[in-house]
């Protein structure tokens, strides 16, 4: 129906958003909540789900065109799941980030499907989903023996807006240990534990699961007609976005926020290698996508610090980091990437201005960007979504840092772009912006080489596509 209006349930790492748009106009408005963390026992720390929902209820209830909304489509951050009793009760929801999930990875490691099968590389904390099941065996058994289902992030969520339970690929097949990419069925480790016979059946993302419950019908005030979509992965949510308009050819995707996701269509799994936080992703098709990623969101925020987040930085900040021959060098968080196991270091970084630190931070991540699209052996036209797409300095460094190759920003929310396409409609107001091109190219090349040379002194087991600098 003409002015039917679409809703996109954007559950992120460290912040929750609520999207409202129109087909053929846009996105009419976002709402946002920081998310803090949830709540902590001595079991383990769990996600807020409760107080997402919470929040979720009272900003439809509180949208003047709420009535207008005919489809919901949740999307959501990876390596989480909550289970679910008989009686339709939460049992636990836990957070990828709590450090108790490291007491078992030993234990665990063993039990895994060979990487090459699963191509879920073994993880540090919770980051994948089969551990956080293996720590709750462990712990907690009668957690997992009251469970009746399993419910992937994005699917928990389509199921708290419809009450219809589902499972999906996106979700599977982001570093679960639970699915086999190349076969399409779950893990021998998946399946002699049980825990595949909790997930429930397969439904594409685009599938509409049913109408909205009516409790929430109830408490919101969003028509009883309004229908909810499987929904997916966040960082496949950008890959399908970009998938749709490239016609097969291949194309790397920097997918950016918390953490930051180098999807590349194209790329050949013989460069996957699992000690450096490679993986195969799944993506919306069924499709396998090699990627590599860091936490680059939550680097960027320990290298700036408090006063640096929140200055713009400049090129000529840039300049003055260059000339001090200022350096960041992985890693600034354990929960993941190629360096994870090494401790970051600030060098000559002591008397830097708050703008200075945000573009040493950024410096570093582009140049982690940039070696993480070496590691894939990528050489194509490069994408950026998310926050780094708004960061002009980002660009213009990827840009020199990949000479002779496209680095386009992409304007507008990837998100809302993967839901119209869910939905059959045309992406919202597609835009891509070009880098300014003002830092130059051969004077970043030096400082790389020094960057790159400071890091194989750093680490010295690091992994060098071509050669060590």
């Amino acid at each position: 129906m003409a002015n039917d209006l679409l809703g996109i349930v954007d559950i992120g790492k460290t912040h929750a958003r609520l999207f409202i748009a129109e087909p053929g106009v846009g996105v009419l408005s976002t709402s946002r909540r920081e998310l803090a963390g949830g709540d902590d026992s001595a079991l383990l720390r769990q996600l807020d789900i409760r107080g997402i929902e919470q929040w979720l209820i009272d900003t439809l209830r509180g949208h003047p065109l709420r009535q207008r909304i005919r489809t919901l489509v949740p999307i959501a951050h990876g390596a989480a799941a909550v289970l679910i009793d008989d009686d339709a009760n939460v049992l636990f929801a836990p957070d990828y980030e709590d450090s108790r999930f490291d007491a078992v990875g030993e234990a665990y490691r063993p039990l895994r499907d060979p990487f090459e099968l699963s191509y879920s590389p073994f993880l540090p904390l919770g980051l994948n989903l089969g551990r956080q099941l293996f720590y709750l065996e462990s712990r907690a058994p009668d957690l997992l023996t009251g469970a009746h289902q399993l419910l992937l992030y994005p699917q928990y969520w389509a199921w708290r807006l419809s009450g219809v339970a589902a499972s999906e690929l996106t979700s599977l097949g982001c570093h679960s240990d639970l699915w086999r990419p190349l076969t399409g069925h779950p893990t021998d480790l998946a399946v002699s534990r049980g825990w595949a016979s909790l997930l429930p059946p397969l439904r594409a993302a685009g599938d509409t699961l049913g109408p909205v419950s009516a409790q929430l019908a109830r408490l919101t005030g969003v028509s009883g007609d309004c229908r909810v979509l499987t929904g997916l992965h966040d960082s496949n949510a950008s890959f399908l976005a970009h998938l749709a308009e490239h016609d097969g050819s291949p194309f790397a995707l920097v997918s950016s926020g918390t953490w930051t996701v180098v999807m590349a269509r194209g790329a050949s799994l013989q460069q996957v290698r699992e000690p450096l936080d490679m993986l195969v992703n799944v993506d919306a098709t069924g499709s396998p996508v090699v990627t590599a990623r860091f936490m680059g969101g939550r680097e960027y925020e320990v290298i700036a610090g408090p006063s640096g987040l929140q200055a713009l930085p400049s090129h000529d900040d840039l300049a003055a980091i260059i000339a001090t021959r200022s350096l960041a060098l992985p890693s600034f968080s354990r929960a993941g990437g190629p360096f994870a196991s090494v401790t970051g270091r600030l060098i000559v970084a002591e008397r830097l201005s708050p703008p200075q630190l945000a573009a040493l931070a950024t410096l570093y991540v582009a140049l982690m960007s940039d070696y993480v699209l070496d590691l894939i052996g990528f050489d194509g036209d490069v994408f950026v979504d998310g926050p780094l797409a708004q960061n002009g300095l980002y660009l213009d460094l990827l840009s020199a840092l990949r000479p002779g190759r496209k680095v386009l920003a992409s304007r507008g929310s990837a998100a809302v772009a993967a839901a119209a396409l869910l939905c059959g409609t045309a992406p919202f107001g597609r835009e891509y912006a070009a880098p300014a091109g003002r830092v130059d190219p051969s004077r970043l090349a030096d400082y790389r080489s020094m960057w790159r040379h400071a890091l194989a002194e750093h680490c010295p087991a690091a992994i060098w596509p071509g050669g060590p600098p």
